[in-house]
């Protein structure tokens, strides 16, 4: 308080409290955003990721294992549409299609490449040999040339093998088991997959073993498929036994259809055969390697390289036999047989 011209007068501090105010303020706000902004790793972990996924067959021809792999990806956190992308690609069993497939998605400049297949290797490794590659289903990645080792692979490709020659024997015997006088089977295989000629010196072995003769018949597209039960049939084959290929896939109820219209018993390699009608199944739980390919595709997005991460085996093997199919044949499976199934369609 001063005194002017005899009179008391107050002399206000109102623009210096507002500017401690307002320093005040600035200071607690910057304090506060300080606090709530997220660090660089957790803006980073927002990144939505781009997943090119690579089939030879069609989308419902592996409906099944789309599932298990998405499952696998959910398992991990990622959600389509939310933190990843997947673009799809499918040649729809027509093989020729795949090295464009293949390079389209190198030109969307996918963060890993998905492959559901053997026909799917060699055109997405001649598309690119930077972008991370995982095999989701492949027969034979080092004898083919696709990888170094399975524990080592080198280069940009990693992921599963499905590959267990041991399995043409096996199905050799559930044949036998089923159809006690079987003397000739007709193998059905596509001579470019990688792995058949391999699995086929393993069954030559096991034909031997069971006193079986084989009938090789090569279907190299779909036009062929008829074409080889008609060979089949003038061969006198007493069953068939169809091996893994992207032809096949996309094909199941018309070949499980002529299996039956020829009174073939046959055999293949995947349930998704039976629950199409085919007569049964016994191999390598497809499904099963889709979800585990889930881990390699979170691996690699994470900062691992394919060339350091080994190529894992199947672990999990399954029979599934379709009774419906069975009775239409006239046939009795064993008691024994049905036993031992993972899976029976009655």
């Amino acid at each position: 308080m001063t005194e002017v011209g005899g009179q008391s007068s107050v002399v206000s501090n109102t623009s210096g409290e507002n500017l401690m105010a307002k320093s005040f303020l600035i200071g607690l706000l910057t304090t506060f955003l300080l606090t709530i902004a997220p660090p660089a790793e957790a803006q980073q972990s927002k990144k939505v990721h781009r997943i090119g996924f690579l089939g030879a067959s069609s989308p419902s021809a592996i409906s099944g294992r789309l599932d298990a792999f998405r499952q696998g990806l959910r398992e991990r956190g990622y959600v389509e549409g939310k933190n990843i992308v997947i673009e799809y690609r499918y040649a729809e069993g027509k093989l020729n299609r795949l090295p464009a497939l293949a390079a389209e998605l190198v030109r969307l400049k996918v963060d890993v490449m998905v492959l559901a297949g053997p026909a799917s290797i060699h055109p997405a490794k001649e598309a690119t040999n930077t972008i991370p590659i995982v095999m989701a289903n492949d027969a034979d990645p080092v004898g083919s040339g696709v990888i170094a080792s399975l524990a080592r692979p080198g280069g940009n490709i990693t992921g599963l093998s499905n590959l267990a020659p041991e399995m043409g024997g096996k199905r050799l015997e559930l044949l036998k088991e089923i159809v006690p006088s079987l003397g000739r089977v007709a193998v059905l295989g596509t001579s470019s997959t990688a792995g058949t000629a391999q699995v086929l010196q393993e069954m030559e072995l096991a034909a031997g073993v069971f006193k079986l003769r084989l009938q090789y018949l090569d279907v190299p597209g779909p036009k062929d498929i008829e074409t080889a039960f008609r060979e089949a049939r003038k061969g006198r084959a007493d069953a068939a036994l169809v091996l893994q290929g992207g032809v096949f896939n996309s094909q199941r109820k018309q070949i499980a259809d002529l299996a039956v219209k020829s009174r073939l018993p046959a055999i293949y390699h995947a349930p998704e055969w039976v629950e199409d009608g085919g007569l049964m199944s016994y191999g390598v739980s497809v499904t099963d390697l889709y979800r585990r390919a889930a881990t390699y595709v979170d691996k690699i997005l994470k900062g691992a390289k394919p060339a350091d991460l080994p190529v894992e085996q199947p672990t999990k093997f399954e029979l599934v036999i379709n009774l419906k199919t069975a009775k239409q044949m006239g046939l009795t499976i064993p008691a024994n047989v049905l036993a031992r199934a993972d899976k029976v369609i009655r």
